[in-house]
């Protein structure tokens, strides 16, 4: 078990626990150099985790410390459960990947009914139904709901491309998935988290809803900064929890941990390697899109799959996605041919956050011979 300040092995060390160690100390350092007031920090290579720590205070000005059990919000990290939950039913053969959107909802409709009836759920998935950027998130924002969304201003909304080859990246559209697989299964998006992969993974402090987190004891609200190293404790929104596969999970560290490990492919009883390999299949290039990493990696390194980003790090694939909400951070990226992941949730929108990926993938790299003739 990791404790905040403490990490206790489970075993003896190896190369691969000395890297874990040394990224944690490059981590812990610039959390400090940032005045960063919370995170929690996972490591896991195939099916160990490697390193799990909480660093830093649940609420500045108070005592008690962040563990590896203190729930935060992931923001957009919840758009790669909604990847992977309709995998599970594709899985089952309950959903198909070429299913139309309105065989599940004969109403949605776009100004252009023709590319709304051509809409299939893997374009949901993708950002790839040719809607505009951010496509009514002001509307999420101001607490509407998905279906009122969908009934009264899809029907006006424009299209700014084809379906399947034009990217903009989208909340509301991606979680017309919750009502497609309600409609197929009668079960609500936080009843498939739950039975699908919370807890078959052990992932015992996730939910998908705001009073879940408001009723957690160990839970760490957002921060905003009031000065150079001065956080003030805000309060936690229920923004966005009308939109959960967008952007409504809340989970620990150990938690993603678990997810980790089940993205890896060694939980074979929950998603199947077939399965990750569609949904980290990529659809489209986002190279007109604000550069991810710019200090790391080209414009044409980057692409999206269904509820992930896959970047090509020097011929390394990388599935990777970060997440922003209410004042949280939080990054996600694995390599799937190593079977090496990392994921850090923050509690306060920190610059560590744009770094912490590209610096642990340098030094895997740096390691990599070394830990393969281990």
């Amino acid at each position: 078990m990791a404790e905040n300040g403490k990490a206790t092995p489970k075993r003896p060390l190896t190369r691969l626990d000395t890297f874990a160690r040394d990224y944690a100390r490059y981590f812990e350092a610039n959390l400090q150099l940032t005045n960063t007031p919370g995170a929690a920090l996972v490591i896991v290579k195939d099916t160990q985790v490697l390193f799990m720590k909480g660093y830093g205070l649940r609420v500045a000005g108070k005592s008690d410390s962040i563990d590896e059990n203190t729930v935060f919000r992931i923001g957009s990290l919840s758009k790669g459960f909604a990847g992977v939950l309709p995998g599970l039913l594709v899985q089952d053969s309950q959903l198909h990947w070429n299913d139309r959107v309105k065989d599940y909802c004969p109403d949605f409709t776009l100004r252009d009914p023709k590319q709304a009836s051509r809409l299939e759920l893997w374009h949901l998935l993708s950002h790839t139904t040719g809607l505009p950027y951010h496509a009514f998130t002001n509307l999420i924002e101001q607490d509407y709901s998905v279906q009122r969304i969908v009934k009264e201003y899809f029907p006006i909304a424009p299209v700014s491309g084809k379906e399947g080859t034009f990217y903009a990246y989208q909340n509301v559209a991606m979680c017309i998935m919750e009502e497609v697989m309600f409609q197929r299964t009668g079960k609500t998006y936080a009843q498939l988290l739950s039975e699908r992969i919370f807890n078959p993974l052990g992932m015992r402090h996730s939910s998908c809803d705001f009073h879940s987190i408001q009723n957690e004891p160990n839970k760490t609200p957002p921060h905003v900064q009031t000065g150079w190293g001065s956080w003030h404790p805000d309060k936690i929104s229920s923004s966005y929890y009308n939109a959960a596969a967008a952007g409504g999970i809340n989970a620990s560290i150990h938690d993603m941990g678990q997810w980790l490990i089940c993205l890896l492919g060694y939980r074979q009883d929950v998603a199947w390697t077939t399965t990750l390999d569609q949904v980290f299949k990529p659809v489209v290039k986002t190279d007109k899109e604000r550069r991810i990493f710019p200090r790391w990696l080209p414009r044409d390194a980057a692409a999206y799959a269904m509820g992930w980003r896959v970047l090509d790090d020097q011929g390394d694939t990388i599935i990777y996605h970060g997440g922003y909400v209410n004042g949280y951070k939080s990054e996600i990226a694995l390599n799937r041919k190593d079977g090496i992941g990392i994921c850090v949730l923050f509690n306060a929108a920190t610059p560590l956050s744009n770094n912490c990926v590209p610096e642990f993938f340098q030094q895997w790299k740096k390691v990599q011979s070394l830990v393969k003739r281990h």
